[in-house]
């Protein structure tokens, strides 16, 4: 499913009018829908874009198989694709070292946010975790491109790709595994503000840790004392933060190979952390009924909305962490809480916050409301590129 090397003779797909105004409006995904015709595009091509009225709009990627048909990838006219992917993986490593500090660890290319939809790049150190979503991506000249230009350009000792099968399922992708690109390092120590971390490139979760809290991690450490705790805490991001500030760190997850991990980190760092494995739900629940009492909480569970009809849901399982955890906080004690579903929306986050702590019967004084780090950056016109919040308050009864 290689994307057409030469646009000589590149397929057209032409939108509906909705379509056509979606891209005008600064996007660049035009869903299935709003496709007037594309006969005979071929899975992954790169595609010429009109409206319904023949007027070009650019050159996009072609998915034969997502809801998220187009993904435009120039307003111009694109003659050579792995040229431009070069060019734009040139572009994305420069902007990071303008604006990424106090880490070897950092989102190098975030997809639409770096004009290369379907690609995720991620540094741990020497090694490069890759992922790969879209068809167009997964072709042949493509990867070549990538591989080429991330080994030319960061020298690393190895590039890792992690395989998401259920995305490769939806794209129609053949099965794959994970598995070395190049070199043969597959694990390494990054250091994220100074803590350090171990990073197994073909085990965890997403590419390997949690980067885009990697800011957050620092800011929510300069209100961390006493006695805290982090909940739905994988392998230990914020714990080992604040653990260095507080006279006691609990850290919990449902997750014991994450905790195996965490306990690893702890030992690197000397930092004193008990974990326990449990489900954050009843933990919370029993702590807040047996009077447990801390001064900093920090909650940062998994999406609980991946789609727009989870949202209701979602709210109410953010509203029950939330209510407990602040009835736990003693006055003056700080709570960090998150959400990385975008169709949770800093707003809808805020007011749900503002209810919990109506019935907590606490006051909370916003000290931050953050998103997340630099190195994934977001696009105004395109809203999905904005997903992470993370707000810290300050509490009083």
């Amino acid at each position: 499913m290689s994307p057409t090397p030469s646009q000589s003779h590149q397929p057209t797909v032409k939108l509906s009018p909705r379509g056509a105004t979606r891209l005008k409006d600064g996007h660049v995904w035009v869903y299935r829908s709003d496709i007037v015709a594309a006969e005979g595009v071929p899975p992954g091509a790169v595609v010429t874009v009109t409206d319904h009225r023949g007027q070009v709009l650019g050159t996009a990627l072609y998915s034969s198989s997502s809801q998220i048909a187009i993904r435009l990838i120039s307003r111009e006219t694109v003659a050579d694709f792995p040229a431009l992917l070069r060019q734009r993986v040139a572009e994305a490593i420069a902007y990071r070292e303008q604006i990424v500090h106090d880490t070897n660890a950092y989102r190098v290319i975030f997809s639409e946010a770096d004009f290369l939809p379907g690609l995720i790049v991620d540094r741990y150190n020497e090694i490069l975790s890759v992922q790969i979503l879209t068809q167009a991506m997964d072709g042949e000249l493509v990867r070549l491109a990538l591989t080429s230009e991330l080994g030319a350009k960061m020298r690393p000792d190895a590039i890792v790709e992690r395989v998401d099968p259920k995305i490769r399922l939806l794209e129609e992708l053949a099965p794959r595994s994970s598995g070395l690109l190049s070199g043969e390092k597959t694990s390494a120590i990054f250091t994220m503000n100074g803590v350090k971390f171990h990073f197994d490139a073909l085990e965890g979760q997403k590419t390997g840790a949690f980067l885009d809290q990697r800011e957050n991690y620092a800011a929510a450490a300069q209100y961390a004392r006493g006695e805290a705790l982090d909940v739905f805490c994988y392998q230990g991001g914020f714990a080992l933060h604040l653990a260095a500030r507080c006279s006691r760190m609990t850290a919990v997850d449902s997750s014991r190979p994450a905790l195996e991990v965490a306990d690893q980190n702890a030992t690197i760092n000397g930092r004193e952390v008990e974990w326990i494995e449990a489900n954050a739900f009843d933990l919370l629940k029993d702590y807040s009924a047996s009077g447990q009492r801390y001064d900093c909480i920090v909650l940062d569970p998994p999406a609980f909305a991946k789609s727009k009809r989870d949202l209701d849901a979602a709210l109410r399982g953010y509203k029950e962490i939330n209510l407990r955890a602040l009835k736990m906080l003693r006055p003056g004690g700080t709570l960090v809480t998150c959400s990385c579903s975008y169709h949770v929306s800093q707003s809808d986050f805020l007011e749900m916050l503002a209810a919990a702590a109506r019935d907590a019967h606490r006051q909370l004084r916003l000290l931050e409301v953050r998103g997340q780090a630099k190195d994934h950056p977001v696009l105004l016109n395109i809203p999905e590129t904005a997903y992470l919040k993370c707000v810290i308050s300050s509490v009083s009864n």
